[in-house]
């Protein structure tokens, strides 16, 4: 049995009409218990808890204390290619946007990998567009291989893969998959994904899980809210992570709170989640989830990532570049234009081989993001939050 058989029968309709109405004696049941249930989960993101949002975060704050210590871990994405087969409405990758294109080679990675290094990150995110043309199985498990030795700790966001094509990337020193879900939503992923491999809802809800076989030691899942309602976006969120922790529970998991962000093709949000909204989810996963890492990007302003660091948030990005080459310039002389899919190439002096101010590369970004704090000022922010930054939490040698 595959989490899509159990998605398939969770009772969606019942629990999101509980999470939009529970009465505020639910809501105090599921704050007393020890061991929170999924029906207590949908009762702590009801617009009745958000009245005991205090309470709530200093529960969420005590119990992530006492399972993590106090402690933020810092990571850097690193995006290897902004090329997609996919057409995802919400992305400023998807295939039909008329944007400035470029795949890194090898070595442009590692000089990308050398100067997040310098600034201090043990942890990297590789990132890239689902492209099987220019991001094939044997260029991961590559780039994987020319970082391994000075990164003890590398996590891949790309397009699904079979079981069989992961295991050369484990074997090349990856540690983690993160795969977003998108949304859970049936009818929303339908609309929202009109071209491409990434139309196959059922495909990705089991990634999760054929990355587990293939050896990841590190499991990354999300919603991107904006999709569809966010409250029942969370509800199966819950229930995918609580799904993995019983089948998968060799692994450690993360779970991603991304709002979406302004990005390529002008796509305006289906739905909203207020920043309140966003840090009763916050802490409302944590009651549920104790001992799952709470991801937070550099989507969210500075002002809400400085109030949500001692509430929850075990993982955090800074210093984030979206387009690939966005740390060095790297892969600047390759940049080329698509037209529905379609390469054209940049003529002699067109304007885009002109570098924008204040950017490394004009290759096009996934969103834009919102906290442009540097690595150096986020770690000395968890400082004077009487908490210590953690760039490496993780060896090889440990596992060898």
């Amino acid at each position: 049995m595959s989490f899509v058989a159990e998605f398939d029968t969770l009772p969606s309709d019942a629990l999101e009409g509980l999470a939009h109405a529970a009465s505020p004696a639910k809501v105090q049941t599921a704050l007393g218990r020890t061991r929170p249930t999924l029906e207590d989960f949908a009762a702590l993101i009801s617009p009745a808890a958000a009245e005991s949002l205090e309470l709530l975060c200093a529960r969420s704050q005590s119990l992530t204390q006492q399972r993590f210590g106090k402690v933020i871990r810092l990571f850097a994405p690193l995006y290897l290619s902004n090329e997609c087969i996919n057409n995802c409405a919400y992305c400023g990758f998807s295939r039909d946007n008329p944007i400035l294109r470029v795949t890194l080679a090898i070595e442009e990675v590692q000089r990308e990998a050398q100067a997040l290094l310098k600034q201090g990150f043990r942890n990297l995110l590789l990132v890239a567009g689902e492209h099987p043309k220019f991001v094939s199985g044997d260029y991961l498990a590559a780039c994987v291989r020319a970082l391994h030795e000075q990164w003890p700790s590398l996590s891949l966001e790309i397009g699904p893969m079979e079981t069989a094509e992961y295991r050369p990337i484990v074997a090349a020193g990856a540690e983690g998959l993160v795969v977003y879900q998108e949304t859970y939503d049936r009818a929303v992923y339908e609309q929202m994904h009109t071209a491409g491999p990434k139309r196959n809802f059922d495909w990705r809800l089991e990634t999760a899980e054929r990355a587990y076989t293939a050896g990841f030691r590190r499991l990354g899942i999300g919603a991107l809210y904006g999709l569809a309602d966010w409250r029942r976006e969370a509800i199966s969120v819950a229930a995918h992570a609580l799904y993995l922790l019983r089948h998968c529970w060799k692994a450690q998991v993360t779970i991603s709170l991304p709002r979406l962000r302004p990005c390529a093709g002008e796509f305006e949000p289906l739905t909203t989640m207020s920043d309140r909204e966003l840090v009763q989810l916050v802490a409302a996963f944590r009651l549920l989830l104790p001992d799952v890492g709470l991801v937070l990007s550099t989507r969210e302003s500075a002002r809400l990532r400085d109030g949500l660091f001692p509430l929850g948030i075990t993982l955090a990005s800074a210093g984030s570049h979206t387009e690939p080459g966005g740390y060095t310039g790297a892969g600047r002389e390759n940049i080329h234009r698509t037209e529905r899919g379609r390469i054209v190439e940049l003529t002699s002096g067109a304007s885009e081989w002109s570098t924008t101010a204040g950017r490394s590369t004009n290759a096009t970004g996934q969103f834009e993001i919102a906290d442009e704090r540097s690595p150096e000022e986020i770690a000395a922010l968890i400082r004077r939050l009487g908490y210590e930054p953690v760039w490496k939490d993780w060896d090889a040698a440990l596992s060898a």
